[in-house]
């Protein structure tokens, strides 16, 4: 098996493409594209949460559903939340209603104020974690690695949820702070060519 299927335009893409006819714009424009956004970045982190045991295939369907419901992620506002909105996430049949997962968005929002306030942003924060890319494993190959270990351990001390290993893993995939596009898909080359353009925020 390949690692790579052919694209709309029959370009190589990473063969997880094939899950979804929708992943090939999220593949192509957003997946491994550096992000300096923060809320950006928070609304990733959360997603990821959301997806612990589910696909990103349904995560992603209702995407914009969870911008509506969590104020397009603007995490000083979700850190004022409260009880009612928590009951009003819950009976929202357009994300997945998660008490435990809700409630953890609630919380790290108010983590996401302080740590913007400590680090002067949330992308300064983050991009501390980029790892060097000869300490990886191949692309696609693994579901952890050091760096992403050693951010949750971090983001756990800081009073985050939600925020293992494997899900800073997958953040880290998908904000662009690895490549992790396999060889030969037509994106790595335009991923690394971003990510040489990208400055590094606080630098």
């Amino acid at each position: 098996m390949t690692a790579t299927i052919p694209g709309p335009d029959g370009k190589p893409r990473c063969r997880w493409c094939a899950a979804s006819p929708q992943f090939f714009d999220y593949h192509d424009h957003e997946w491994g594209f550096p992000v300096d956004d923060d809320r950006r970045l928070f609304e990733k982190l959360c997603l990821e949460g959301f997806q612990s045991g589910l696909s990103w295939r349904t995560i992603l369907a209702k995407r914009e559903n969870f911008r509506t419901a969590f104020h397009r992620f603007d995490f000083t506002r979700i850190a004022r939340y409260d009880e009612r909105d928590v009951e009003r996430l819950l009976t929202d049949a357009g994300i997945v209603r998660h008490r435990g997962k809700i409630e953890a968005v609630i919380n790290n929002a108010g983590r996401a104020v302080e740590l913007a306030r400590q680090e002067g942003s949330l992308a300064a924060y983050f991009w501390r974690w980029e790892p060097n890319p000869a300490s990886l494993a191949s692309p696609q190959t693994a579901s952890t690695s050091p760096a992403s270990v050693a951010m949750s351990k971090d983001l756990k001390k800081r009073g985050w949820r939600f925020v293992g290993p494997t899900t800073a893993y997958a953040f880290m995939q998908a904000m662009g702070l690895i490549n992790d596009h396999v060889e030969g898909c037509v994106t790595r080359t335009q991923v690394e060519r971003a990510r040489a353009a990208f400055r590094l925020p606080g630098a």
